[in-house]
């Protein structure tokens, strides 16, 4: 019986261990049952998805970057396709060893490390940096061959933008460079569709047009689906949208003129602006000297950096946009304006000017050649009394200088469609208080503005806003913001369309005072100081010379150019306006540190007149004259405009070639509303 009780408990054990094994087999298989529901049915959408992101990569395509054109169509930024050979950084082992073994395959001179180590360190680790650029068939092909020692390395094809007139209107123009880490935090901070337009984009606009109408000219993003292997590679392209390229940027100037008036400043410093008071287009806009931007394009070295960034001539720097001058005798209609409009003056006031004007101990004297004697307002702009000017502006003050001057848009933002533009200073007590620390620094003395009314003292302002000024004078007080592009052409529908502008309401300027203005300033040219420079002038023209100091003289200290250093003599100051009766182009211009504005701003500012109101293109003998400064009325026989070959430009291969033009030329300004003629 004990042994039979005893099978009966194993039995029951057995049992009971069978039971458990059945249980935990089904449990097992319960839960199996249940994830694959989980996975087949609950969560099914989710990872067909998750697979189907694993076997199709998406790939951005960047479009082609629009076109920068002149107001005649001739292309001045484009793009050249070319081999890249290029290093991802976080994939190589040994940078230093693997840029030398690739040297034996293809030519890495210094200037290529030198980038290549500028880049780098703008850079992410994991970003491919290209080591060269631009590489032959033949380097192709070696490195090709030999691909498999150089993980990390690579050879792509990429489009690069490229200026065929190299220096010329740079500063218009700008350039574009890599995506630097600012320029990527900047992107973040763009709506999430913009963001996402850039993606696979690596250059992007610095400076200029290119900075400006970045958004114009980059175009949009297309995508690409591939179809990828296990190991990431691509099998098969599943579908594409194609990129939209960018559109094409017409702008207001002609490159022929910009390389004529770059070509008559030669060696020397200085700007230039050009405007159609009109409607505001700019027609010339040149700061002296310049740069090529085609060195920004693929990453400048450090050796060419150094050179632009440490020269003295400051090549960089926009003169027209952001170089900051004393407007010289220039100021003194703008003077008699607001003499005119406040009711300090009638056009008949005179004043007794004998060559000095004493105010608290002090001598404000005029220059030796000032011929003096009793002047009312219109002989105090052709002969450039010093003396009218003193007395006027100690009569109105400071602040009442301020008020009316910032009408014309002194001390201000221009509004001019490309970024960068420097204000200037139009002094008030005001703005000494904000401007100095101490206070005796922050209190206005009587006696600092009487050169105020000389362009001299505090005043500075920048070419752009003196020829703004002029138009808004000349043009009975009609504004406009001052745009360099005329119109964007969209590249899917061929569609023209100008650029948004604010509308600015008029100034109240009263006809019979601008008239005033605009009589005094014609006499400059025909019995004042700039005479000699428009004898034979076929059209008429006002202008007014300008003598700006750079660096402050003694009282009793005489001015005398050949015994002081070139960057301490005066400025040479030219601004005009043409024709006479009814204005077309209003300009200003500086040469630095030139002497008296009859000899080398008006003769330059007479040039381009002749261009834009004749046709005339000056002589290679005349140029060279105006770059000598020897040039006050037109020398050798003038060629009409159209005889004039356009400036080569180079290719990105560094052969010479003609001009591009994009369609037909625009027709003749004169049968275009709001034109200005480039003929007669």
């Amino acid at each position: 019986m004990t042994e039979i009780r005893n099978l009966e408990q194993e039995l029951s054990r057995l049992r009971l261990r069978l039971w458990a094994a059945v249980g935990f087999v089904l449990l097992c298989f319960g839960l199996l049952v249940f994830r694959m529901v989980v996975l087949q049915v609950v969560r099914h959408d989710d990872y067909v998805q998750r697979a189907e992101n694993n076997r199709i990569a998406v790939v951005p395509i960047v479009p082609n970057r629009g076109l920068i054109v002149d107001r005649h169509g001739v292309v001045l930024a484009n793009n050249y396709a070319a081999y890249t050979l290029e290093i991802t950084p976080s994939k190589v082992d040994d940078l230093d060893a693997t840029i030398d073994a690739l040297a034996q395959l293809v030519d890495i001179g210094h200037r290529d490390r030198r980038r290549f180590k500028r880049l780098r360190e703008e850079s992410k680790s994991f970003e491919s940096i290209p080591i060269r650029t631009r590489l032959s068939d033949a380097e192709v092909a070696r490195f090709t061959a030999q691909r498999f020692r150089f993980p990390g390395v690579d050879i792509r094809a990429r489009l690069f933008r490229h200026y065929p007139y190299g220096e010329t209107a740079s500063h218009v123009l700008g350039y574009i460079g890599r995506i630097s880490r600012r320029d990527a935090d900047a992107i973040e901070e763009w709506p999430e569709e913009d963001q996402a337009n850039y993606r696979g984009t690596e250059y992007i606009g610095k400076l200029g047009i290119e900075q400006a109408y970045e958004r114009e000219l980059h175009g949009i993003t297309g995508f690409e689906q591939v179809e990828t292997s296990a190991g990431g590679r691509a099998v098969r392209s599943l579908r594409s949208n194609p990129a939209t390229p960018g559109n094409t940027v017409h702008l207001s100037i002609d490159i022929k003129l910009q390389h004529l008036i770059e070509r008559l400043f030669g060696d020397r410093r200085g700007a230039l602006v050009a405007i159609d008071p009109r409607n505001g287009e700019v027609l010339a806009f040149v700061s002296k000297p310049t740069f090529d931007p085609n060195l920004f394009v693929d990453g400048i070295d450090h050796e060419s950096w150094k050179a632009l960034n440490e020269s003295p001539d400051k090549p960089l720097l926009n003169r027209a946009l952001r170089g900051l001058y004393p407007p010289g005798s220039t100021y003194k209609p703008f003077m008699a304006w607001a003499a005119l409009n406040t009711g300090k003056r009638t056009p008949q006031t005179a004043i007794m000017d004998n060559g000095v004007f004493v105010f608290g101990g002090h001598r404000f004297r005029s220059p030796e050649n000032e011929r003096g004697g009793l002047m009312d307002m219109r002989r105090s702009i052709v002969e450039s009394s010093n003396v009218y000017y003193y007395t006027l502006a100690n009569e109105m003050g400071v602040d009442l200088i301020h008020d009316q001057m910032s009408q014309l848009g002194f001390g201000r933002h221009t509004g001019i469609d490309i970024k960068g533009e420097l204000k200037g200073i139009l002094p008030s007590t005001t703005w000494k208080r904000e401007n100095y620390r101490r206070p005796e620094q922050k209190r206005w003395y009587a006696g600092e503005t009487i050169s105020l009314g000389i362009g001299q003292g505090y005043n500075s302002f920048t070419m752009l806003q003196i020829a703004k000024a002029l138009a808004t004078v000349v043009s009975d007080g009609q504004r406009y913001q001052p745009r360099l592009v005329r119109e964007i052409e969209d590249m899917v529908s061929r569609e023209r369309r100008p650029p948004p502008r604010e509308p600015l309401t008029p100034l109240a300027i009263k006809p019979e005072h601008a008239e005033v203005i605009r009589e005094a300033m014609y006499g400059v040219t025909q019995q004042g100081t700039s005479t000699r420079v428009f004898m034979g002038a076929g059209y008429t023209s006002g202008g007014k010379t300008g003598t700006a100091q750079a660096v402050g003289l003694r009282q009793n200290e005489r001015y005398n150019a050949e015994r002081i250093d070139e960057y301490r003599r005066d400025h040479s100051l030219y601004e005009a306006f043409a024709p006479a009766d009814r204005p077309r182009v209003a300009l200003a211009v500086i040469v630095e540190n030139a002497g008296f504005g009859s000899a080398a701003a008006a003769p330059i500012a007479r040039r381009v007149l002749d261009y834009l109101l004749m046709g005339l293109y000056p002589s290679e003998e005349d140029i060279l004259a105006v770059q000598q400064g020897r040039a006050p009325a037109p020398i050798g026989t003038p060629r009409p405009v159209h005889e004039v070959p356009l400036p080569r430009g180079v290719n990105a291969f560094g052969t010479e070639v003609d001009g591009e033009v994009v369609g037909q030329p625009s027709a003749p300004d004169d049968e275009v509303p709001g034109g200005t003629g480039d003929s007669p």
